[in-house]
């Protein structure tokens, strides 16, 4: 044991709890200018995605899917920044937003597997298959430790 005195760490920063700044939630105005600029970007790119179609079925499908499944995933994402770590929501939004992003996975797997031969398909679908495992993974079963 050591006749040490414990270190104040508050006296040694000079202040207390009580004044360090708290972030202002009521200077949040919701949307920025930057997120404004990438959501137009992927509307019109969308669109001319649409637009050079041609009248693919299967193409003008799987653009308004992706579209759909993005904005989606990007609103749930923002709904689960926002949502306090202690509520019974938090849980279904994280499920929300691995679903959407598995959605897309496979939907841009099955895209690009299309036009490979049999072999690079296969690894095609092994890497998105591992993406989702490990998203799984990641978001349900990884707990972090807590150091003492």
């Amino acid at each position: 044991m050591s006749s040490e005195k414990p270190v104040d760490n508050e006296a040694l920063l000079g202040r207390h709890h009580e004044n360090l700044p708290v972030p202002n939630k009521s200077k949040d105005h919701g949307i920025s200018l930057l997120t404004v600029m990438g959501f137009l970007f992927l509307t019109f790119n969308s669109g001319m995605a649409v637009y050079r179609s041609n009248g693919d079925y299967g193409a003008i499908a799987f653009v308004a899917f992706s579209y759909l499944d993005l904005v989606s995933l990007f609103y749930c994402m923002r709904l689960y920044e926002r949502t306090t770590p202690e509520s019974p929501c938090r849980e279904h939004l994280k499920m929300a937003v691995w679903l959407l992003t598995t959605m897309l996975t496979a939907a841009f797997s099955y895209k690009v597997a299309a036009i490979m031969p049999f072999p690079v398909q296969v690894l095609v679908w092994a890497m998105a298959g591992t993406t989702v495992l490990g998203g799984f993974y990641a978001f349900f079963l990884h707990r972090e430790e807590t150091k003492a």
